[in-house]
């Protein structure tokens, strides 16, 4: 059976590439549209619980409207659900990604306004003028070194996570507001070049090459558990969002894995390396 998460089918209506694949009333060619609003909430269903979220300027493939809710497909990663129809815009072509672990969207060139609206790490924004001091948008103007093109690649995801310090924990989160452990690992892979989808099973079958459990640790390594992943930071260390401090934190990773084994959730069930 196929997995609901990435299957473009909602039996009313399904992606044309899925004919002779799934049963829908109708098969259509998706419309591009992006994210309009700072943050959105991708949906199980109209008014569902959250799976995950999508941030200004992300592509989205928009299957049907129906009942003020939208069926998409993310393009970052293929997942899909329901978002409201009133966060979608037209589509756009990024010129700049948000670096910064958020940033604010200014009526005008100047930081004694009042602002109009934040922006997350990963955030997508088009460019038309920029200078030293800020970048102009069709939104407003941001604050020029918290941007980078769109196409500039990172080399140290564990550097792009540990932007986002102290971040609360919130599952199925994907931004500053709030992010939880498949999240921080997959902003920070998609900051890096790294293809990476957004849900801690994926990730732990898809991404990087798998290690054997007694091999050594190094930075930018992947250790996950039943629900749950983390970021090496060295052959002690590890980084992750998580429900334990509620937050983004850092923790011993002998700690860890005796605090999650003690809690009932069992031992690591993989490691694994990107590159």
């Amino acid at each position: 059976m196929s997995d609901r998460r990435r299957w473009p089918c909602n039996g009313h209506v399904a992606a044309r590439r899925l004919e002779g694949q799934a049963e829908a009333e109708r098969f259509v060619a998706p419309e591009r549209r992006s994210v309009g609003v700072p943050l959105a909430d991708l949906l199980t269903g109209p008014g569902g619980r959250r799976d995950r979220q999508v941030v200004f300027g992300e592509a989205l493939d928009l299957l049907e409207v129906r009942d003020g809710f939208a069926f998409v497909e993310a393009l970052k990663d293929g997942y899909t659900g329901y978002v409201e129809e009133s966060v979608l815009a037209g589509a756009v072509e990024p010129t700049h990604v948000v670096r910064a672990p958020s940033t604010h969207v200014y009526p005008e060139r100047s930081i004694k306004v009042f602002e109009r609206h934040w922006l997350t790490l990963g955030a997508r924004v088009r460019v038309t003028a920029m200078d030293d001091s800020f970048a102009e948008t069709p939104q407003g103007f941001i604050p020029a070194p918290h941007l980078a093109p769109v196409d500039a690649v990172e080399r140290d995801p564990v550097a792009v996570a540990e932007r986002l310090l102290g971040t609360p924990y919130l599952w199925g989160g994907n931004s500053r507001m709030g992010i939880d452990c498949s999240g921080l690992v997959q902003v920070a892979c998609v900051a890096c070049g790294i293809p990476c989808p957004g849900d801690s099973d994926m990730q732990e079958r898809e991404l990087g090459t798998a290690l054997p459990a007694d091999a050594a640790l190094r930075r930018g390594d992947l250790v996950f558990w039943k629900g749950h992943v983390v970021w090496v930071v060295d052959a002690d260390v590890i980084l992750h969002a998580n429900g334990h401090d509620m937050a983004v934190a850092y923790e011993g990773l002998g700690a860890a894995i005796a605090r999650i084994e003690a809690q009932g959730e069992g031992l690591p069930t993989g490691r694994r390396r990107l590159g």
